[in-house]
Parts: C-alpha cells; structure tokens; sequence
C-alpha cells in the first residue's frame, strides 16, 4: 500500500531493506525520480554526449564521481542498493535482474540520472488529471517508436515512448503541466494514433503493462528514459548496469525544484 506522506529517505530505506519490489510510479509523490544507468568510464563522455543530443528522451539530472555510489540529489543514498530492481547487460545482453549490485561494483564506474516522467504525476493527480497506471497498481506502458535519436560514437537507436490515456477534454491541460518539466521529458511527443510512431498494438507494450483506455480517452505519448536501455544493449559494451523499467531511484529533489514557471 504506497504512503502518500512517505518521504524519499523513507521510500529508499524501504527499498534498501527488500521491503519494497514493486515499480516506484506514485511512491513518496513529490519527489523527483531517475532513470539510472551505470557504464565504465571509458564509454562516460560519449553516453554524456548522447544524453545531451537527445535531452527529451535522456535528460540528465546529475553524473556521479568516477568510482563514487552516492549521488549528490539524495542526502543518503546509495545507487547499488537503493534501486528496487536492477538489470546487468554484458555485451549488449540482459544477463540479470537483481535487488543489489554491491558485488558488480567497479571502481571505473560512473553513474548517470536521468529525468523520469513519474516525476511530473503528482502535478497531474493535483489537476484532477487521472493517471492509469497508478489507478490499476501497474508499471506505466513503454514502447519503442519508429523515431530515431541522434547518435554519438556507439550510442544510437529508436525513442522508446511512455503512455497515458487523458481524457479528451483535459489534454491541453495536460501539455501545459507537462511542459512545465523539460527537466523530466516535458511536453508530450505524440498525441493520437499509436501506428504513427510505429507502435503495432498498444494493447501489447514493449516495457511495463498493459493499461485500460476508455473511450472517451486518448492515449498520449512522453519521450522515456528507457531509450537509454535501448541504446545501451545495440552499443554492446562490457558491462551496463541499468535499472528495470518502472522501478526508479528516487531523490531529494522536489518536483517542484524542476519546475518552470
């Protein structure tokens, strides 16, 4: 049952002691949560680089000292355990999915934060807007597009998408927010026919789960930081340590920090 008072050193803990597994969409909301991507230093400038080519889909809020698990945005928090599940990727391949990396860590190791959509959900719910995937207790739907990033040197590939159906009449209310966290993808990239950014059946996601859209709904697509995943594994390096799709880091920083007004 998620605590709507839960603070984002509460929700860590929670996650640090293995008694939180779940996808983090709604979890101490206010909070601004991260995508995470771990590679060794010798891959950083060119992953820096693609982040800065393609901020919508791959904001990035902090890069962490070389070899350091602890980042500025969170007073005690520790990028190997404070994660609910991880994903290893060697050569370009999932190997693994595990609540704690301690026995991955390299001292080559830098760490990138990067913007999630979650983050501006409280803003919606604040609206009246509804957010379906929080309302069913699912992880938010994802799917890759036929939009391709800007490359830079081994880092390229497709947008993946996230989606939420919005109710006809609030939809410009919903770009309005949105928008107002460029910090976090910001505005929406695709309103309407999912076969337009290629996505084949919407019923079906590539990352997260199916969501109900009612009829008087319209399904509404924001650039995900799980492009960065998709990047990552046609890049085929040694070794990257991602989180899983829906399951964030959740920082001190406040939605309201990354808002512009």
């Amino acid at each position: 049952m998620l605590n709507e008072k839960m603070n984002s050193i509460e929700a860590r803990k929670l996650i640090r002691n293995g008694d939180w597994k779940n996808p983090t969409a709604g979890l101490a909301p206010g909070y601004v949560q991260t995508n995470l991507v771990i590679i060794p230093k010798k891959y950083a400038f060119d992953f820096l680089l693609f982040g800065h080519r393609n901020s919508k889909s791959c904001p990035i809020i902090e890069v962490t000292d070389t070899g350091s698990p602890h980042p500025l945005i969170a007073i005690d928090g520790d990028l190997r355990t404070d994660v609910p599940k991880y994903r290893i990727y060697k050569k370009g391949y999932l190997e693994v999915e595990l609540d704690s990396i301690k026995e991955y860590w390299q001292d080559d190791f830098v760490s990138f934060l990067i913007g999630c959509s979650f983050t501006f959900e409280k803003a919606l719910m604040d609206a009246g807007i509804p957010v379906r995937h929080i309302e069913e207790q699912k992880n938010v739907p994802m799917y890759i597009t036929n939009r391709f990033c800007n490359s830079a040197d081994i880092f390229y590939g497709p947008m993946v998408v996230s989606m939420r159906p919005i109710p006809y009449e609030l939809v410009v209310r919903t770009v309005q927010i949105t928008s107002r966290f460029p910090a976090v993808h910001g505005a929406p990239v695709h309103i309407g026919d999912p076969a337009k950014i290629g996505i084949k059946d919407i019923t079906t996601p590539d990352f997260g789960d199916s969501v109900s859209i009612n009829q008087e709904e319209v399904p509404v697509f924001w650039a995900c930081g799980v492009t960065s995943q998709i990047v990552i594994m046609q890049a085929k390096i040694d070794i990257v340590i991602t989180h899983a799709p829906g399951y964030m880091f959740i920082t001190d920083l406040k939605d309201q920090d990354l808002a512009v007004f």
